[in-house]
């Protein structure tokens, strides 16, 4: 069973949603190889338009955030520390929804398997 995967990302920093924000889908193959999946925006919510995938298989993937630009924008020049943050996550044979949120700020982050 396949399953789907979406994201949202939260400025915990400012308190809004993270808009623009580049968002990559890689499969994490045999040797530690990565492989592109496909590549997204993060909209004035926060959120992708559509999921990343619907067809997800059992094996490891990594979501890439690439924050700098985004934190550069909201005037984080001295404290800027991220520049893409790595989420790497299993899916197993059950398929389902994840769901895998970012909450970021300019000294740290945050995830979680939401729903």
């Amino acid at each position: 069973m396949a399953g789907k995967l979406s994201t949202h990302i939260l400025d915990i920093g400012l308190g809004k949603p993270a808009s623009g924000i580049q968002v990559d889908l890689l499969a994490v193959l045999e040797g530690g190889v990565k492989e592109l999946q496909c590549t997204a925006y993060s909209n004035a919510e926060g959120r992708l338009d559509a999921p990343l995938s619907e067809e997800l298989v059992e094996g490891i993937y990594e979501l890439q955030f690439h924050v700098e630009d985004y934190l550069i924008q909201q005037g984080n020049l001295r404290t800027l520390l991220w520049d893409v943050i790595p989420i790497r996550f299993r899916v197993t044979r059950d398929g389902g929804h994840y769901h895998i949120p970012l909450l970021i700020a300019p000294g740290g982050y945050s995830t979680y398997r939401g729903s």
